[in-house]
Formats: C-alpha cells, structure tokens, sequence
C-alpha cells in the first residue's frame, strides 16, 4: 500500500516572512533560488503541528507559546549536521604542531597557564572531543587548567554531544590506537571516556547572540568549520566581529576549507603556516599574545 504526502505549496510572501523570520533568529539565508528547499523541508512540519499551511506555520513560529523550541527544532531540518572525528587531518596538524606550541610557549613565559579553546557549532561533539584527544596525545599541559567549549544552536546534537556515544560512521577516518585509548565499546557503540570529557563542556547557543558570546571569556583559538557558509554576508560579519572581540591577540581563526574572510573582515592576518593557511587576531605592536 503507498501512501501520498499532500503537498503544501508556500507562497512567496509566506517564503519572505519565514525566511525573514528564521534570518532575524540565527543568521541562516535563503535567497530565493533555495525557496523549493525551504518549502520541502518544512512541509513536514506544517503537517506535524497539523496546520493547514505556510501562512498558519508562520504565525506558529512568531506567537505560539512553543515558538522557540521549534525555531529550535528546525535547526536541525534546515541544516546538515553530518560530521566525524579527525576531519581535515592537513588543518589538526597545524593546530598540535605549530599553533599549540606557539601560544604555549608564549603564555608559558608571560607565567599564563591557561588554554581555552571554542568550537563553534560543534554539532554532535566529534570536534571538542576530537580537540581534547589530540591535546591529550600531545602532553605538556600538567599544572594547566585547559577548557575546550562546544557549542552549537540544536538542541538535538547538543544532546548527542554530551552523551558522547558515537557510532562506526564517526570513526571514517580515525586511527584505531585513538578508539582503543579513549572510547569505551557499549553495544556497538563507542562511549567517550572521561578524561576526555572532563576537557569540554557542550552548551547551547546562537552564534548571532553577542551578549551571550561576550560572556564566555577569552579565547585562544576559535574553530568554526563549515558553519558561516549557511549565513548570509551581513551575518557572517557579525558572528566574525564576535570571534574577533573574544579571541586574544595573537589567537587563531580556523575556518574550513571552501571557508574565508574575503570580504567578511580586515581585522585578521592569513598566516601562511607549514601545514595549512589559518587567519590570526594580530598582536599590538611590540606585544605578545
């Protein structure tokens, strides 16, 4: 037996007013060459809420009294989560061997023992953990207080990454010496043991929202992979200014690979290092990080 799913055509202007309405809560654009997608991938949501169409799903998502837990939850239908452990090798070396020493160094002579790390819009948790792991393998932190913040706006792989299970498909590309020194095998999965987790915090939040961003102190190195291309320009200067703001002089900007600032900020350097290219807040003159 099949079954059909009705269609629910959106208008334009009820394309305008959720589109405008989901840019205003997290910078995420649809220009509207893409207003097919967003008309596909939230039709299932008309019909969960049982409404009879776009223009009744747009007054859901501004008045009704659950409107933020589904702006919430249609991060998740809007976005692509889909991530892994160790993803792009060439950009990690250039982190444990050239960046990581270099701001160890330096924070250790100023008498600074302290490391803060931020990845931006973690998704289900395979960077933070990923970060932690490879600071762990590199050794040199006893007598520091290192941190390492994930955060992302779904609540859903907010969950995902602080029960730090993991299935074969996280594991594409890693090492098995790293799965038999820091996972625990639990019916077919893979848990992530405590002496990693004790590194990372996860915490939910909106990359445009500057006043909670102030709040989580200083940075000294920001990744923020294959987040800013789902926002438009407007947005991405924002959520840069932000990182620029948090990140201390002489902090890294890691970015991913179809990634850059072109026309998004002048306040950071490209530095050309041996493994990869990577954008650093710069020092002041005569100053040191």
């Amino acid at each position: 037996m099949f079954t059909f799913e009705p269609e629910i055509p959106m208008s334009d202007e009820e394309f305008r007013l959720i589109r405008d309405l989901i840019y205003s809560h997290c910078g995420l654009f649809f220009d509207s060459d893409s207003a097919y997608l967003l008309e596909k991938r939230l039709a299932k949501r008309v019909q969960l809420h049982q409404l009879s169409g776009f223009r009744d799903y747009y007054h859901f998502l501004r008045y009704n009294r659950k409107k933020d837990q589904e702006l919430s939850d249609i991060m998740d239908v809007l976005t692509t989560n889909e991530t892994y452990f160790f993803r792009e090798a060439f950009q990690l070396k250039a982190f444990t061997q050239e960046i990581i020493p270099e701001i160890r160094d330096a924070k250790a002579k100023a008498g600074d023992r302290t490391l803060r790390i931020w990845s931006a819009g973690c998704s289900s948790g395979e960077e933070p953990y990923t970060i932690a792991m490879l600071l762990l393998e590199m050794g040199g932190f006893a007598g520091w207080h290192v941190e390492i913040i994930g955060t992302d706006i779904s609540q859903r792989v907010i969950q995902q990454a602080r029960k730090g299970v993991y299935g074969k498909s996280s594991f594409r590309v890693t090492d098995e010496g790293y799965v038999r020194r820091y996972f625990t095998e639990q019916d077919g999965m893979f848990r992530v043991n405590d002496r990693v987790r004790e590194l990372v915090t996860i915490s939910h939040l909106n990359l445009l929202d500057t006043n909670r961003i102030a709040l989580l102190g200083r940075m000294d190195v920001i990744f923020c992979r294959n987040v800013i291309i789902y926002f438009d320009q407007a947005a991405r200067k924002t959520v840069i200014d932000s990182f620029h703001r948090v990140l201390r002089d002489g902090g890294y900007l890691l970015l991913g690979h179809s990634e850059s600032l072109m026309n998004i900020s002048t306040a950071f350097a490209l530095k050309h290092l041996k493994n990869d290219m990577v954008y650093q807040k710069p020092l002041p003159p005569g100053g040191r990080p």
